[in-house]
């Protein structure tokens, strides 16, 4: 592990100020907070270009985009790919996915994670995050970032260039073997983990995200696309909706409205300006966070008043 390595992984918003009190410091930052890349992208890798900072990704796909996204060659990327498992609700329908449960949205089918990141998986929030970290950690423009739902979780990441090659990094879902890349990095150490027997698992499916079971990863990429100070409300709501969610204040498919109204309000108020300092990103979170509450008693509002209509 290298002497001067910081390892951010404050989860959420909460996580930027301290992510980029060591960006700026200099330190090499092995970055598990993607919500720091999310809501300050475009500040947090140009004061660690100003800085000298490293940022290290330890998300298991952006480390395997890492470990085969060649800088040297980076002009001849045509896109790389995120792969997403799918999560609870792959296989669900439009209806039974927006009355699951917390319950439901928690038995993740692979990893083991904390409650919010894997309610956002669940919804493919998460997912969309990622597009959008891997937009300011990779030099690379919007749609060349791509989404498949991987159900084994052995690809994490692939990269394909202009020659037709497509690399890819495979590995067991197993969170040890990002961080051991970081914490050696840019050597290796050896890890016990459960090596991949390609004969046993036999066959790796892929598939296209269904973006109407799934409108969060829309709503991400729509952030991503309109920039400014749309991302920071992306993850203002998120964290909102979430929580609300978890306490059985809305229901799954809310989750989405209630992020959409958070970006709708900021932008009818003129409110969608981006952020140019910590300071004015952590305002833009607080507003977004307001606007989210406001939205989370709407949606609980409104489904009481359904439900009242239906007796």
């Amino acid at each position: 592990m290298p002497a001067d390595m910081v390892v951010a992984a404050i989860v959420g918003a909460a996580g930027l100020a301290p992510t980029l009190a060591a960006v700026r410091a200099g330190r090499a930052v092995a970055l598990a907070n993607k919500e720091s890349l999310v809501c300050a992208g475009k500040l947090v890798m140009s004061e660690a270009e100003r800085c000298g900072a490293t940022i290290l990704p330890v998300d298991s796909e952006h480390n395997a985009l890492f470990q085969v996204f060649e800088t040297a060659n980076a002009a001849q990327v045509e896109k790389v790919i995120l792969t997403a498992s799918g999560g609870p609700f792959r296989t669900w329908s439009k209806a039974d996915i927006a009355d699951a449960t917390p319950e439901a949205a928690l038995r993740h089918p692979n990893w083991e994670m904390g409650a919010r990141i894997t309610i956002d998986s669940a919804s493919m929030m998460n997912k969309g995050f990622e597009l959008i970290e891997a937009f300011h950690l990779f030099p690379l423009e919007a749609d060349q970032l791509e989404v498949l739902v991987h159900p084994q979780s052995t690809v994490h990441g692939l990269v394909q260039y202009c020659d037709g090659s497509l690399l890819a990094q495979l590995g067991a879902p197993d969170m040890r073997t990002p961080i051991a890349h970081c914490m050696a990095w840019p050597r290796r150490i050896e890890v016990a983990t459960r090596r991949l027997d390609l004969a046993d698992l036999g066959t790796l499916t892929f598939e296209r995200p269904d973006p109407d079971r799934f409108p969060a990863l829309t709503l991400a990429r729509s952030a991503l696309q309109t920039g400014r100070g749309a991302p920071v409300l992306l993850n203002a709501g998120d964290e909102i909706a979430v929580a609300a969610f978890l306490e059985r204040r809305i229901r799954f498919a809310d989750i989405v409205t209630v992020v959409e109204r958070t970006i709708e309000v900021a932008e009818r108020a003129g409110e969608l300006a981006e952020p140019d300092s910590l300071d004015a990103t952590l305002a833009l979170d607080a507003l977004g966070r307001r606007y989210a509450r406001e939205a989370v008693a709407a949606v609980g509002g409104e489904n009481r008043a359904m439900a009242g209509g239906r007796r």
